[in-house]
């Protein structure tokens, strides 16, 4: 029995699965990973451009970046791996994805439980009032920047900044379903992005199956992972889905 059999049986076995997905899972969708040939930070210094104390210093210089990554955000669509979760979702196997993502894309192709570690560039949120306002792709084009429209201040993507706190909620949220799972997808991840990648520790200290998908191994892939599949999650997640029905 090779592992793609294994891990369909594994799921149908022993249920409540959740994913823990990186940049990886959405780059068949469009989006480079940050650190990349093509990734930000490449172009971007992060402490230049994606510290919160640039921001908050010069909003007009970050949202020169900011524009640039919601424009590519914006074409962007749920790639085959985001759909193969949401249907294992809809199977009642998948009860929670735990994304460091801020594309969005999980809420887009249909899962209900999604936990937006990094946060989500699709909406922007005022630092002064805390008001929370969809982002559309008429506000990336006003400049300087957009504003409130309660206290004028600059909008900023409801994202963690470097230099931010992870929202508390989420922090909770994220360790509640990995104490729960009985198995962990480990999807598109470099695992070397703290705290979050504590997670996958989380949930094998548990006693869940670490089933990781990643184009390269990682961290994990040596300490905790059970079933490695070197490859997309597109071209991994589908095949089985297959094998289970």
């Amino acid at each position: 029995m090779d592992d793609y059999q294994k891990v369909a049986g594994l799921i149908k076995e022993r249920g409540y699965v959740v994913a823990f997905t990186g940049a990886g899972i959405s780059v068949d969708s469009g989006i480079p990973t940050f650190r990349g040939g093509q990734g930000l930070w490449e172009k971007y210094d992060p402490m230049e451009y994606a510290h919160i104390s640039a921001f908050s210093g010069n909003p007009e210089k970050v949202w020169v970046m900011l524009r640039e990554m919601a424009e590519v955000i914006f074409q962007s669509r749920p790639s085959p791996a985001h759909i193969a979760l949401d249907s294992l979702e809809k199977k009642g196997f998948l009860k929670a994805v735990i994304t460091q993502n801020v594309d969005g894309l999980h809420h887009i192709a249909g899962n209900t439980n999604v936990i937006e570690y990094h946060g989500n560039h699709r909406w922007l949120t005022c630092m002064s009032c805390r008001k929370r306002v969809h982002f559309t792709p008429e506000m990336a084009g006003v400049h300087p920047y957009p504003r409130c429209e309660t206290c004028n201040k600059a909008l900023k993507p409801d994202v963690v900044f470097f230099g931010e706190g992870i929202p508390m909620a989420e922090m909770i949220r994220a360790n509640e379903e990995a104490n729960r799972c009985n198995v962990m997808f480990i999807i598109g991840t470099s695992g070397v992005v703290y705290p979050a990648a504590e997670i996958p520790y989380v949930a094998k200290s548990r006693g869940a199956t670490i089933v990781e998908i990643n184009v390269e191994s990682t961290p994990f892939t040596s300490s905790i992972t059970d079933h490695f599949f070197s490859g997309t999650a597109s071209q991994v997640l589908p095949k089985i889905l297959e094998l289970m029905e």
